[in-house]
């Protein structure tokens, strides 16, 4: 299976996300899956990278051109392939995927996240779509989910369109009972 996982570029996190990153690649590439990826050297997304690598998985790196400068990219990935924008980046990934992971991230994590998500409820896709919530990260975002749910702006049939976990043990769990 190909695994698209979304995650931080920064180095500035604690240990503790950097190294459920590296798990999480580990377990899911001896398991024979693919990574599919924003092509980051560094931060969640290049110890996520590195854990599938250290299995012998194989790596897709998906970037624009313009980030192709100096310690931005991990120039190991088994394939990487260059857009030329951000979007096309985005939509190429979740092409080119059989499922999501959104590791604890910023920004850029939370967009990635939210359109995948939103594409699965309006029936563009029925890709599995994971939360690691290493350290509880992602506590503040089911709590906002279920506020959104409580409040009527989502429907109870659409919270369960995605899985939180705790572990990168607990989302190799899931994906084997698929």
């Amino acid at each position: 299976m190909r695994i698209c996982v979304y995650g931080a570029a920064s180095d500035n996190i604690d240990d503790i996300y950097k190294s459920a990153a590296f798990e999480l690649g580990k377990l899911l590439g001896a398991q024979g899956h693919t990574l599919v990826y924003g092509g980051g050297a560094t931060g969640i997304m290049g110890q996520t990278a590195r854990g599938f690598l250290s299995s012998k998985g194989e790596v897709i790196g998906v970037a624009p051109r313009f980030f192709d400068t100096e310690g931005v990219l991990l120039k190991e990935c088994t394939e990487f392939i260059f857009t030329e924008t951000m979007r096309e980046r985005k939509e190429l990934m979740e092409n080119l995927s059989d499922a999501f992971i959104m590791a604890p991230g910023g920004m850029g994590t939370f967009e990635e996240f939210f359109e995948v998500l939103t594409l699965r409820q309006l029936g563009r896709h029925d890709k599995p779509i994971f939360i690691l919530n290493t350290g509880g990260y992602y506590d503040p975002l089911e709590k906002l989910m279920q506020h959104a749910l409580d409040e009527g702006f989502i429907r109870v049939d659409h919270h369960g369109l995605y899985v939180l976990c705790a572990t990168p043990q607990d989302i190799l769990a899931h994906l084997q009972n698929r």
